[in-house]
């Protein structure tokens, strides 16, 4: 049991950092204007992204190192052989997703570091980290099936996972936004009232691809029936999921109905400390049920529908 903790705790690290990647690379493409991409608000997005990237070729290896000794029967990582690691990267689909994520993850990192034009650069890095989080579905249930099946369950699968990556990273980018101390920075606040007001399209686009890939994906995993969702431990916890869901959809409503636009009226008057603070706690508790949400996909990730 401690075993599969570990297992699910990986995955937890590898889907957080690297929807964070995606997110935030991809927020710098859509929300930023061309002005802003210079500001510092786009530097530390810029950092964060390549953290991320470093980190996650740092989980990857972790990960890769753990399922060669758990496929090889290895009783120590001392026991380990280069021929074993060899043929699980290059003789398997799920070992050539995993060189294709670290080739990814490191031109994303040196994208974030190399001196270009603001533009092309998150461009770059969201077309890096994009690439690599959809190397996470070949970890999943996606690599399932086989033939025109599998092909639609993997394109399902990452579909879900770009969608998921660009909600996560949403929040991040806000609440980086939000860190801001009361009377001070205006035009970071500015750009927060302007893109968090402006989220609807994009954030309606996402949630729509999340709905469609996410019923897509358990028709192909538990088929057309509801009865695993009660008689199993993968379709109870797919409704806890589920649930959690929903709490980040009414945030969702809230910031874009209620505490957005009183941000924005409280810059006609000065004085928007407060409504930076209430969008920020708002911000935060949505993360904590995104941070849940993603728990749960990892644990789902290592069940079957048709178990206990």
């Amino acid at each position: 049991m401690a075993e599969d903790w570990l297992t699910i705790g990986l995955r937890l690290a590898l889907y957080l950092n690297m929807a964070a990647a995606f997110g935030v690379a991809l927020f710098g493409v859509y929300a930023l204007g061309h002005d802003e991409r210079s500001l510092a608000i786009s530097r530390r997005y810029r950092i964060c992204v390549g953290v991320f990237a470093v980190m996650g070729m740092g989980l990857s290896i972790i990960g890769m190192t753990r399922l060669a000794k758990a496929l090889s029967g290895a009783q120590d990582y001392s026991e380990l052989s280069l021929p074993i690691v060899q043929m699980l990267m290059l003789d398997t689909s799920m070992g050539l997703a995993w060189c294709v994520r670290i080739l990814a993850l490191l031109l994303c990192a040196l994208m974030a570091a190399w001196a270009l034009n603001p533009a092309r650069r998150f461009a770059a890095m969201t077309a890096s980290s994009g690439v690599a989080l959809s190397t996470l579905a070949w970890a999943g249930h996606g690599a399932m099936d086989d033939g025109v099946r599998g092909v639609i369950h993997l394109a399902s699968d990452i579909a879900h996972l770009w969608a998921a990556g660009a909600w996560v990273g949403a929040l991040l980018a806000f609440l980086i936004l939000a860190m801001v101390k009361a009377g001070a920075a205006q035009d970071t606040v500015r750009i927060l009232s302007r893109t968090s007001n402006g989220f609807a399209r994009i954030g309606t686009l996402i949630v729509l691809v999340l709905t469609l890939s996410g019923i897509l994906n358990y028709l192909l995993i538990a088929g057309p029936v509801l009865e695993p969702l009660v008689s199993t431990l993968y379709g109870r916890l797919l409704l806890g999921k589920l649930a959690l869901f929903g709490g980040m959809l009414a945030l969702a409503a809230a910031n874009r109905f209620r505490l957005s636009p009183a941000l924005a009226a409280s810059l006609k008057t000065g004085n928007h400390g407060q409504a930076v603070a209430k969008l920020r706690q708002s911000l935060f508790t949505e993360a904590t049920l995104a941070v849940l949400v993603l728990t749960s996909v990892a644990w789902l990730g290592i069940l079957s529908p048709k178990g206990v």
